[in-house]
């Protein structure tokens, strides 16, 4: 009998699709695939469930990748399979069950992984669209799409570096960007060889290469793609003749400062890294909407090696010192201004009886902006539980108790036996959350009843019948997906924040995907205790 475990992400772009293929590069013609039997056709099923429709392409570690489609589900999905199995295939798919245990909107999603000795197979969600190494190919990126891609990997990473563990390849061919514009981080590996530093360091890279189209890490080469090697060669980072890079702005015009400064303090060896959460809400910050192309940004964090260093606007010969926000700097020169204005204006006050002005980083209160509305638990006017495949309608009851205030009385699915994708009767059942009136949302949060369950927030504009009828129309319709899962959770809480504080929302939907296994077997189930959104 087939084993299922879980699975590994490789990606490269054919034919302007994004494809599961050797670590994210193009495949070499002198490595085919090495086969113990015949090699899989068109139209075969894999473990009942997975028909390979399309031969994509091969890769150099002798993978093949397919476009399939689940028959049970009915959707896409890309099935990497790998000849032999057993032993040879351990990485891959140690690989795709660490991938598989982190839901993140910014990461490709693995759904399964399965080892028959003679061959190995992960099957994964599929990506239209083009890796970021195609999308740079054409030119570098505007400063603002570099540092929208440059947020969702770091925001990816800060979901996998919670767990404790590492992704270990992030480079531009395992950075992918679909048609509808999201960033998916794909090809995670678990040899055991990178660390979460370099995870953090490789985001640098990828915003160097993003604004720039060269690659910074000549002591870490992509996977064939180092220079010179044929159709995956990708430019080295413009160098002097001590081997240091050039900086963004070297390269090229109109990088803002605090952004190239940012990039080169993550490729600084010297200059130790924030944490992936930290780096993450730093870009959040400066991921503003295109129109504002960073002229309301006051300059971006600084990180040094020392934290007893002192802070410095200034460049220390031999390297880069922490440098004090633009902010602050912007203040002392204002502080400055008033002080020779005043001056100049013929003030015959002594400057030895009068107050002397304290630099300070904050604006006069007469220009300062009004604060924004609180934050605060939002009412939910309605809730109802969603599930357009089932035929009695015995789930849908007790919808009211996931906000009732009360955990330890929820709403819970029933078992489901085979596996935890509810036994393949189901694509997903949901909570349905009407807030009343359009607002602001900050976070939504669940309590769940046990750990390892898989969900998704979408948001919609519209009411449909409670019925099957409608809540067909309503999964149809409800298809944004909205909010990032929030990194630091005990495993029982799932909570989603990173809202677009310019949108609101009245009608949402926590959709559940994957149900997680009852203790001591015997099945798969989940609860939800309760749900409660936080926003203005």
């Amino acid at each position: 009998m087939p084993s299922s475990t879980g699975p590994s992400i490789d990606t490269i772009t054919e034919g302007g699709l994004v494809t599961q293929v050797g670590e994210g590069q193009e495949a070499e013609e002198s490595a085919p695939p090495v086969m113990t039997f015949g090699a899989p056709t068109a139209g075969e099923i894999l473990a009942e469930r997975y028909e390979l429709v399309e031969h994509i392409n091969n890769d150099s570690a002798g993978r093949l990748v397919w476009r399939g489609v689940d028959v049970v589900l009915r959707r896409p999905v890309a099935v990497v399979l790998r000849y032999p199995g057993g032993d040879s295939a351990t990485e891959m798919l140690q690989a795709a069950v660490a991938a598989s245990r982190v839901i993140h909107p910014n990461l490709v999603g693995v759904y399964d992984a399965i080892d028959e000795d003679q061959r190995a197979y992960v099957v994964r969600e599929w990506v239209d669209g083009n890796s970021l190494r195609e999308m740079v190919a054409d030119g570098p990126l505007d400063p603002a799409r570099a540092t929208a891609i440059g947020n969702a990997v770091a925001s990816a990473l800060a979901a996998v570096h919670a767990t404790g563990m590492v992704h270990g390849n992030v480079h531009p061919g395992t950075v992918m960007i679909s048609d509808d514009s999201r960033v998916v981080l794909a090809d995670a590996r678990t040899d055991g060889a990178d660390s979460q530093e370099n995870d953090i360091r490789a985001v640098g890279g990828i915003l160097y290469f993003a604004l720039t189209g060269h690659w910074p890490h000549a002591e870490a080469p992509l996977r064939g793609a180092t220079a010179g090697h044929g159709r995956a060669a990708i430019p080295d980072a413009v160098r002097d003749a001590s081997g240091a890079i050039a900086a963004p702005r070297q390269v090229r015009a109109g990088v803002p400062a605090y952004l190239d400064d940012l990039t080169m303090d993550l490729l600084d060896a010297e200059i130790a890294p924030p944490s992936s959460d930290v780096l993450a809400a730093e870009l959040a910050r400066l991921d503003v909407p295109a129109e504002d192309h960073f002229l309301d940004q006051t300059g971006t964090i600084r990180f040094t090696s020392d934290p007893g260093d002192d802070p410095s606007p200034l460049a220390a010969a031999g390297g880069r010192r922490v440098a004090v926000g633009i902010a602050g700097l912007l203040a002392v020169a204002l502080v400055g201004l008033l002080i020779g204005i005043s001056a100049l204006g013929g003030d015959d006050k002594s400057p030895d009886t009068e107050p002397v002005a304290r630099p300070t980083n904050s604006v006069p209160s007469t220009d300062a902006a009004p604060p924004g509305p609180a934050v605060h638990k939002l009412n939910i006017e309605d809730v109802r539980i969603i599930d357009p495949d089932s035929r009695d309608r015995q789930e849908v009851r007790d919808a009211e108790k996931v906000i009732d205030g009360d955990e330890d009385d929820g709403w819970e699915t029933q078992t489901y036996r085979n596996n935890g994708k509810f036994g393949g009767l189901k694509k997903g059942m949901g909570i349905w959350i009407d807030l009343g009136a359009p607002h602001t949302v900050k976070s939504v949060q669940a309590v769940l009843s046990s750990t390892g369950a898989s969900a998704q927030l979408l948001a919609g504009d519209a009411d449909f019948p409670p019925s099957s009828a409608g809540d067909k129309q309503l999964t149809a319709a409800y298809t944004t997906r909205i909010g990032q899962p929030f990194e630091e959770h005990d495993g029982t809480k799932m909570t989603f924040n990173g809202f677009d504080a310019d949108k609101t929302y009245r009608y949402l939907l926590f959709w559940i995907t994957e149900l997680p296994e009852k203790d001591g077997g015997g099945g798969w189930k989940l609860g939800v205790q309760e749900i409660t959104v936080q926003g203005s």
